[in-house]
This record gives structure tokens, C-alpha cells and sequence, in this order.
């Protein structure tokens, strides 16, 4: 109980404390790199001396001695450029090819300065070389240690980013399914009911017209009892004609609209065979044409166009409402977004489930401008 009330707090302390521990890793590799800087210093001077004592004996001709010798060989990795006094060069710990280039000597020569300080080596005043000397290489594997740390890290974080929203994208679609299965239960009980009652008042000489208009919403709660189920369970699709789907979905909200609407439908007049599920289809239709009547508040002119195109077919419902906001062109898909003071901000959420997850289409607002209207265009694939 006391972990599930301090849930989010435990998760913000947990990223506090990661946090820290990184940084200290980081600080404690800058000064370690540091640390080692000042060591190759301390090495590449001892190698000056060497270097010093070896000219030395030459001029005086007298026995260098092993220690220096020992110094000079036991450098296997510093890489090191050492311009004579008349102005040739030997390097030692770099590689021939790049050794027998003065372009690309001179290029590492700017490097090193970048990297150390040069060491002057000196003989009674006079400078008789000039030692250019770099990172070994194990020093420039240190230097992007702690960049591939960050990036382990951030890989990292983004494994467990998608983890946590693949999770609750999962709880999500669990809620969707179990809820709209038991709203197809709930509904599927009193309609049972309706039909049988239906049936009674056949035989009790009911006016015909007050039957009819009875089985009309029957059927209507059919239809929505047919959609919940198909949400909750793996949907069929087969080739249907989406241009009689949307003509039949169209139709039916023009008749139960506001005659204050202006409906108008741009339809191709072949048949546009498209994989679909009828159900979930009208519902999508019914959804963005709700949407666009409640966006004009009831009175303004609707279309709905649908475009053939070699693999896709485009249908498009524009209107001549409010009109949205570009940064909120992906916020109002998410589940819980409305303007609507009594709005539950489903609607949108549902026909893009419907659309990208059962259909494999796209859905998206297409355009839109404040105060003269939006347009919302569903993608879907023709059928072969």
C-alpha cells in the first residue's frame, strides 16, 4: 500500500538518485583522465632529460649510461614528433606512412599543441630540440569514455521509456477491450428485451408507424451493440465498396442532422473496393461528422469527399466550424482530450484506433484554420 501511495514520488527519487551516481561517475572519470594527463607529462619530461643527457654525451663523447637508454626505449605509446634545430624532424610511436608526410607531420605537430605544451630540450642556452607530444592511445579511448557512457545511458533510458509506454499502451488497450465488451453485454440484455416487446405489440394492433419507428432505433442499438463487440475482439475485414459505406453512413446523420447544416457529398461513381469492417467504418464516419456539426455549432456547411488514387483512397470531412490549433493536431487523437465542457474526449481516440489499428490506415488533420473550418482525411489502403 505505502509503495503504491508513493508510487510517483519513489519513481522521481530513483531518477534523483541516478542522476547523482552518473554524475559522480563522470566527475570522477574527468578527474581521473586529468589525473592521467599529468602522469604522461611527468613521463614525456623524464624522456626530455634522457633525451637532454643523450645529446650531452655526444658532444663531450663520454658513456651515456643505462638509465637514460632505459628511459628512452621504455616509451612504447606517448607518440611524439622531435624537431631538430635545423629544422628536420624524427618521431617515434607514429605511424611510417603518416612519418614520411611533412603535410601530415605538420598537421600533428598543430594537434599536439593543442593537447600539451611542447618540451624544449636545452644545451648550454641554445635549444637543440623541440618535443611536440600527444594522448596515448589508451588516454583517447578515456577521453570518449564518458560520451559512451551518456550514450549507454541514454540508450538505456530509451529501453525503459518504451517499455513503460509499450506497457501502458497495453493496460490501455486491455481497458478498451474489456470495457467495450461489457458495454456489448450491458446493451445485448434490455435489447433482447425491446425485441421481444416489438414483437408483442405486433399482435396488439399498434399503429404500424409508431412500430416501425421503434424497430428503427432497434436496429440502431444493434448496430452499436455490433461496433462494442468488434472493438473487444479481433475484427474481421473483407472487400466492401467504401463508397456505398460512406453514401449509407452520410445519408443516415444527414436525415437525424440539423437542417441548418449544409450537407454536401463528392463521391466517385464506380465502385472503390476497400478491406473493411461496415460497423466500425460507419462508426468512424459518424464520429468526424459529429465532431464537425458540434465544431460549427449546428449550423454551417459540411462535405465529404472521397479520392481515388492508384493504391489509396482518401476520404475527406471538412467544415466550416472553429477550426484547431496546429500544435494540437496530434493532442486531440489522445484519449481524454476534449473542448467540450461535457465531452469525455473518446470520439477522436476511437476513430483513430479504429482506423490505424484495425484498418492499417492513417487518420489526421489535414488542414485547418481559426474560425473557418478543419478538415480531417482517413487513409486507407484499396483492396487487391
Amino acid at each position: 500500500m505505502i509503495f503504491i501511495k508513493y508510487k510517483n514520488s519513489l519513481r522521481w527519487v530513483m531518477i534523483a538518485i541516478s542522476f547523482v551516481i552518473v554524475s559522480l561517475i563522470l566527475w570522477n572519470t574527468y578527474e581521473f583522465f586529468q589525473n592521467f594527463k599529468a602522469e604522461e607529462r611527468v613521463k614525456m619530461q623524464n624522456w626530455s632529460f634522457a633525451q637532454k643527457e643523450l645529446n650531452k654525451t655526444s658532444n663531450l663523447n663520454t658513456d651515456i649510461g643505462e638509465l637514460p637508454i632505459e628511459i628512452l626505449q621504455s616509451n612504447k605509446t606517448t607518440p611524439m614528433i622531435i624537431v631538430n634545430q635545423d629544422g628536420g624532424y624524427d618521431t617515434k610511436n607514429i605511424d611510417e606512412k603518416v612519418a614520411n608526410d611533412s603535410i601530415k607531420i605538420q598537421k600533428l605537430i598543430d594537434k599536439f599543441k593543442n593537447e600539451y605544451n611542447p618540451i624544449k630540450v636545452t644545451y648550454d642556452n641554445k635549444v637543440l630540440q623541440t618535443i611536440y607530444y600527444g594522448n596515448s592511445p589508451l588516454l583517447n579511448k578515456l577521453k570518449y569514455y564518458p560520451l559512451a557512457l551518456l550514450l549507454i545511458i541514454f540508450l538505456f533510458g530509451a529501453v525503459i521509456y518504451f517499455f513503460y509506454t509499450s506497457n501502458k499502451n497495453a493496460i490501455q488497450n486491455k481497458l478498451w477491450s474489456g470495457m467495450a465488451k461489457e458495454t456489448a453485454h450491458q446493451i445485448g440484455t434490455p435489447l433482447s428485451s425491446l425485441i421481444g416487446w416489438t414483437e408483442i405489440l405486433k399482435s396488439e394492433n399498434v399503429n404500424p408507424n409508431y412500430i416501425t419507428e421503434i424497430e428503427k432505433d432497434i436496429d440502431r442499438l444493434q448496430t452499436i451493440t455490433e461496433r462494442f463487440s468488434k472493438i473487444g475482439s479481433v475484427t474481421a475485414l473483407e472487400p466492401i465498396d467504401i463508397v456505398k459505406e460512406t453514401i449509407d453512413s452520410y445519408d443516415y446523420l444527414k436525415t437525424r442532422s440539423s437542417k441548418l447544416i449544409e450537407f454536401n457529398l463528392l463521391t466517385p461513381n464506380e465502385e472503390i473496393k476497400v478491406n473493411l469492417n461496415k460497423q466500425l467504418y460507419s462508426w468512424t464516419i459518424e464520429n468526424l461528422v459529429k465532431n464537425a456539426i458540434d465544431a460549427m455549432k449546428g449550423r454551417g456547411k459540411l462535405t465529404v469527399e472521397i479520392a481515388q488514387l492508384e493504391d489509396n483512397v482518401k476520404i475527406n470531412v471538412t467544415d466550416t466550424g472553429k477550426g484547431i490549433l496546429k500544435k494540437n493536431f496530434n493532442k486531440i487523437f489522445e484519449p481524454g482530450y476534449t473542448t467540450k465542457k461535457r465531452g469525455w474526449g473518446l470520439g477522436l481516440s476511437l476513430t483513430k484506433r479504429i482506423i490505424e489499428d484495425f484498418h492499417n490506415g492513417k487518420i489526421k488533420v489535414l488542414r485547418s484554420e481559426k474560425n473557418k473550418g478543419s478538415t480531417f482525411q482517413i487513409s486507407l489502403k484499396r483492396a487487391n
